[in-house]
């Protein structure tokens, strides 16, 4: 499915950089549409390429008290969409609640599940309960295949995601317009994801024909040299191959889709990032100040600049890369 990379000798520049070739620096923010809440770091899981060192030992998890501000500001904000994302955000407590706070507010959710929480104890109903509220669930799901899958999300994780992933079926998911089931294509090396659409129709057939799944789109992301992800390639001596790899793939027509243009991603304390790779990098807005949500008028962010490092380069690499998939 994909070319691995070589080493290079040659440098490679950074994403400010690449963006000046192409005349499109600063990177500048469009309307705000979005937020991308991350209401904690617990896991289930401890995937090799999660980006946020995710697990089941973080203790990090945001507060009720948190999770009311961000209600407060999102109702006065004009935000229209929530993507909640984690760790498992469904291991947060508070998580149910505030889903349907924000559905109460007419604000839609995006659920990022990882499928084998949907098997955790204390958690049976928790398909259903998505059901119910017809949440959009985007799922990881990095292959069709035992092997890889096993390789890259932990022994015994494909078979608890095929048995969630038809356990979903059953409620709609993946068969309904209203209850969208999207997986979620990561790279299980230092390579850029294949085309999206062939990848899709790939998995359509393989699930389909081996496991009677039916799922609504297929996401490809790109995973970027950050966190977990970063200590694999140092430790293979990948890293610089992989940063020439993204820097070669520079693909100017991504851009104008960047996440970072129309949503803002908040972590589990409030604090407000451009993006949430930036946000796992304690990367703040521009202008160097950490700042929390509440204190920010949504209104002046529109054409704000946006603080980028040279991990961007993996968001605008070959087809690009988004938490909504392949940008061009």
């Amino acid at each position: 499915m994909d070319q691995h990379v070589s080493l290079s000798s040659a440098a490679v520049g950074g994403f400010d950089e690449a963006l000046r070739q192409h005349g499109l620096a600063p990177l500048r923010r469009d309307v705000l549409s979005e937020l991308q809440v991350n209401v904690g770091r617990l896991c289930n899981q401890a995937c090799h390429h999660c980006h946020v060192d995710a697990g089941p030992n973080r203790t990090e998890i945001m507060s009720w008290a948190t999770m009311e501000n961000i209600l407060a500001w999102a109702r006065t904000a004009g935000v229209n969409h929530a993507d909640l994302t984690g760790g498992a955000p469904e291991l947060n407590p508070h998580f149910r609640q505030f889903v349907d706070a924000l559905l109460t507010a007419g604000i839609a959710v995006t659920s990022r599940c990882n499928l084998t929480v949907l098997l955790e104890p204390d958690q049976e109903d928790l398909a259903a309960w998505y059901a119910q509220r017809c949440v959009r669930l985007v799922c990881s799901l990095p292959c069709y295949t035992r092997e890889n899958v096993d390789r890259q999300r932990g022994k015994g994780v494909f078979a608890k995601s095929i048995r969630a992933l038809q356990q979903l079926n059953r409620l709609g998911y993946g068969t309904r317009e209203d209850r969208v089931l999207d997986l979620v294509y990561n790279p299980g090396g230092a390579f850029l994801p294949a085309a999206q659409d062939k990848l899709e129709a790939d998995y359509r057939t393989r699930l389909r024909e081996d496991f009677t799944i039916e799922f609504s789109n297929l996401l490809t992301i790109t995973n970027l040299p950050i966190n977990r992800f970063r200590h694999a390639l140092q430790r293979d001596g990948e890293l610089k191959a992989y940063e020439r790899l993204l820097w070669d793939s520079f693909n100017p027509l991504t851009v104008p889709g960047l996440m970072c243009r129309h949503l803002i991603s908040v972590d589990w304390l409030g604090r407000v990032f451009d993006c949430d790779f930036n946000q796992m990098l304690d990367l703040p807005l521009a202008g160097g100040a950490q700042r929390y949500l509440w204190d920010i008028d949504a209104s002046a962010l529109k054409d704000g600049v946006i603080a980028v490092g040279r991990h961007c380069l993996g968001c605008t690499a070959g087809t690009g890369s988004s938490c909504g998939g392949a940008l061009a």
